[in-house]
């Protein structure tokens, strides 16, 4: 089966080797002239983790990400209000990774490129529309090199462009834009000495817009040594209207080290974090009403292009792995392709839709809006509820994760349809 993939992200290039996996022969499709290791940085939780393993990639998970130990809520002043266990500290079989969102992405073209060959990504092809046959999907792309219409014929077409998905746009042509809660996100990485234990993902502040981000994303070369650390400044200012889709506004260092000095957290110096960070960009915080439906025939959407949500709670790019994993099942137990797509629309989209309403409400990060109003802690117990709660939302606690069958595929499948 023959497998068009539109989008040469995490989830596109993770998808490839999802469907290759499992006997398919894919061919990504990226808009983007060449594939570079940009970007700051990325959580993928245990559930992700798994899979990825199960694809051959741990030990190039192990050499190019650092795995956290906890996560660690702190008010505007920096003293912690709550803390959890994450990964193999929290019971999981696997851990959790934090990583340079550009690496994890060379990490997953190579590992395309090694095993299904080089011409399994082409670069440049900026989708304009498919057509459906009986027999299959001609997809329409515009060659950014010649300037030339191109098409790719396949016998599945997946939309795995992202937030602003042409496939998604043609599936559904009625829908509005992405929807904005009002928060730009200030992002940057800098080497900086250790945060805390340097294996901790700390949180400062309360509701979004009133809310600082850092994390390690690689281990520094001594122990003694810097890090490079992901950071994010939630802020609110005009305009008042979501900025239009696009590349991020560049944020100068002095108008981050402004931003960044209402902040009190002594375990960290911002105004170097300013300093050291070769860009720092701001994005609007945006994600769209769930779908209805993913599956179209032959044409699916996986990923941000399916489910795009606000950052709350490390989910969206750990559940688009797990998609990947599942149209991969979906396709190897079903002779009709429609009838596999329309079983992956239906074990993968009641999960995700209320993930991404969940995220609306905070997510596992009611905890911290919650003690920020509370002026302190939470009582006992409650805090542990809320995270376990979205856990148990996104299919990602301890015992689900460490028992739940494999999505991997046999060659030879036998297996029947669970």
């Amino acid at each position: 089966m023959r497998v068009t993939v539109v989008g040469g992200g995490i989830a596109g290039l993770t998808c490839a080797l999802s469907l290759h996996a499992a006997g398919f022969q894919p061919q990504v499709c990226e808009a983007a002239r060449t594939v570079e290791a940009v970007g700051v940085g990325i959580n993928l939780l245990p559930h992700a983790v798994r899979e990825l393993s199960e694809l051959g990639l741990a030990g190039e998970l192990v050499s190019a990400a650092l795995p956290p130990r906890r996560l660690s809520y702190h008010d505007r002043a920096g003293e912690a209000v709550w803390e959890e266990p994450l990964g193999l500290a929290a019971g999981y079989h696997w851990p959790q990774y934090s990583v340079h969102r550009g690496r994890l992405q060379k990490l997953l073209l190579d590992a395309v490129r090694e095993r299904l060959g080089l011409d399994a990504v082409r670069t440049g092809l900026l989708f304009q529309r498919f057509e459906q046959t009986e027999g299959g999907v001609r997809a329409h792309f515009l060659d950014r090199s010649s300037g030339l219409p191109t098409t790719v014929d396949g016998d599945v077409l997946v939309g795995a462009d992202g937030i602003d998905s042409a496939v998604r746009a043609q599936l559904h042509p009625g829908e509005s834009g992405p929807r904005w809660n009002g928060v730009h996100m200030w992002r940057g990485v800098a080497h900086h000495p250790h945060v805390l234990d340097g294996r901790s993902i700390v949180v400062a502040g309360g509701s979004p817009g009133a809310k600082f981000v850092a994390y390690p994303i690689e281990d520094p070369a001594t122990p003694d040594g810097e890090a490079l650390v992901n950071w994010v400044l939630e802020v609110r200012h005009e305009p008042s209207a979501a900025p239009p889709g696009g590349p991020g506004r560049p944020v100068t260092e002095a108008e981050a080290r402004a931003g960044l000095s209402s902040w009190n957290l002594p375990w960290i110096d911002l105004a170097t974090l300013a300093e050291r960070s070769p860009a720092i960009f701001e994005y609007p915080m945006l994600d769209r009403d769930p779908l209805p439906r993913w599956s179209f025939g032959r044409v699916t959407l996986l990923g941000d292009a399916a489910h795009p949500m606000f950052p709350m709670g490390m989910n969206g790019g750990s559940q688009s792995v797990v998609d990947t994993r599942v149209l991969a099942w979906c396709l190897a137990r079903d002779n009709d392709p429609a009838a596999a797509l329309g079983r992956y629309d239906l074990m993968r989209r009641p999960v995700v839709n209320p993930v991404v309403l969940a995220n609306r409400a905070l997510g596992p990060e009611e905890i911290i809006a919650r003690a920020a109003d509370h002026g302190g802690a939470l009582p006992a117990g409650q805090a542990e509820n809320i995270a376990e709660r979205y856990r148990e939302l996104t299919r990602a606690t301890v015992t689900q994760v460490n028992t739940h069958t494999s999505w991997a595929v046999p060659r030879h499948a036998t297996e029947p349809a669970r």
